[in-house]
């Protein structure tokens, strides 16, 4: 097992790149199928984050990916599958670490679950299971320690109601929703003015696909919101990034974000160029820490 803790706000560059080494080394070593694949490429041994191989994320869909320092996972995770896809498996061997992970992210960027009433509207995750992302929710349904904490299927009026009733009680109502049934519940024209209202992303075929800057102009008009939050998280990673206001990603210290060249999976762009998005998620302790998305983004500033 790793001997390092990555959870700090504080790791410096130096020590950032530092721990993605040290994981790499152990997860060649210990994760059968991440190991293979750096075998197969056969490049020199990396002395720097841009010479780690980031393993594609299909690789999820196929194989098991798990430390051979444990027997068993603690919990198999798996995606939505939408549009009849192969769904991915994140095998984690420990519950804690997750936790850790997505609770100081969320606190850090979104506020004190003990002092908000979460409301969460994901119907096609309850319905699928093996949901992180319901997971997770839970947990921090369960740190508010609010009876009004709680998921909802389409109850409009259940909403409302705890929306005003956490208004009243002084704490901050916080939803977070899929696209889809955010957008839904923009159709009724419910004033959620003092609430933070946390989008998901994806309509999961529910939906015509809408760009984020047309999905937060709906939701904002129609809720009377000044701001729409996003969460950008996977269920190969352990780790969440979120944007506030200013529309802008942000991750906390153990995760960071690469663009890669489209043509040259070992060449990185400049800020402000668009490619491919390679993830290091420190937290993927016993997995893979390394993950080539199939997402497009561009790194505004590197902070």
């Amino acid at each position: 097992m790793f001997s390092f803790n990555p959870f700090s706000e504080n790791l410096s560059v130096a020590d950032f790149e530092k721990l993605a080494l040290e994981a790499y080394e152990y997860q060649k070593k210990h994760c059968k199928m991440y190991g293979e694949y750096v075998r197969l490429l056969n490049r020199p041994v990396p002395t720097s984050l841009n010479e780690i191989p980031f393993l594609p994320i299909e690789f999820f869909k196929q194989h098991s990916i798990l430390s051979d320092k444990f027997d068993h996972a603690a919990a198999i995770f798996k995606s939505s599958g939408t549009g009849g896809d192969a769904r991915s498996a994140h095998y984690v061997a420990d519950l804690n670490v997750y936790k850790k992970s997505f609770s100081l992210a969320y606190r850090h960027a979104i506020g004190t679950p003990e002092n908000q009433v979460i409301l969460a509207l994901l119907p096609n995750y309850i319905s699928q299971g093996d949901s992180s992302l319901v997971f997770m929710v839970n947990e921090l349904i369960s740190q508010s320690a609010n009876s009004l904490s709680q998921f909802l299927l389409g109850d409009l009026p259940t909403l409302k109601n705890a929306y005003l009733e956490a208004i009243s009680l002084g704490k901050v109502p916080v939803i977070i929703g899929v696209s889809y049934a955010l957008l839904d519940l923009a159709e009724h024209g419910v004033d959620l003015s003092q609430a933070i209202v946390i989008e998901t992303g994806g309509m999961k075929g529910r939906r015509e696909e809408l760009s984020k800057a047309e999905l937060h102009a709906i939701l904002k008009e129609k809720l009377n919101l000044s701001a729409v939050y996003s969460e950008y998280g996977m269920t190969e990673l352990l780790s969440q990034a979120y944007s506030n206001k200013d529309g802008l990603f942000k991750t906390p210290a153990w995760m960071k974000i690469l663009i890669r060249d489209l043509n040259d999976p070992f060449s990185y762009l400049e800020n402000g160029k668009t490619g491919g998005i390679n993830i290091i998620d420190l937290a993927n302790l016993y997995s893979c820490s390394f993950i080539s998305s199939q997402d497009l983004g561009k790194i505004e500033h590197d902070s």
